[in-house]
């Protein structure tokens, strides 16, 4: 894929990412490392809980957009976050298909610093049945395409 640069991004411009599966034991492993708590770890467990079953860490599926998300939107210089705002509407669920869609929703030069500029944009990251699991408003740095 060609590199994007800040001189290549618009408003409405959408990316799309592959699919990932994520099952019961890629849930299991990052909650292990990452967030032991027993409604990332323990059916049983998880099924007494508001979840009322197994659910992925939101830092596990905020991972796994970034992955999806690195995988659809070639920018230059990598995926360089400078802020945002994150949420999480719904559990990711074992047996989850999850897809990435972004868009463009702001293109703004620098003032200061004329090798790059930022793009805000909308990413939810959503499961097989079009349920949207996570949104992330983000403005990212992009660098000017080199003369």
């Amino acid at each position: 894929m060609n590199k994007l640069y800040f001189e290549d991004l618009r408003v409405g411009q959408r990316f799309v990412s592959p699919p990932h599966t994520v099952d019961e034991a890629q849930i299991r492993t990052f909650a292990c490392e990452f967030d032991p708590q027993p409604f990332h770890l323990d059916p049983d467990a998880a099924r007494q809980t508001l979840f009322g079953g197994l659910a992925a860490s939101g830092w596990h599926t905020a991972a796994l957009t970034m992955k999806l998300l690195v995988q659809a939107a070639p920018i230059a210089g990598g995926i360089l976050g400078s802020g945002g705002e994150l949420a999480w509407p719904q559990p990711t669920r074992p047996g989850d298909v999850l897809h990435v869609e972004a868009e463009i929703t702001g293109v703004i030069p620098s003032r200061s610093r004329p090798d790059r500029g930022s793009a805000l944009m909308r990413i939810e990251t959503r499961n097989h049945r079009d349920e949207i699991l996570q949104t992330f408003d983000v403005r990212i740095v992009v660098p000017v395409r080199p003369a």
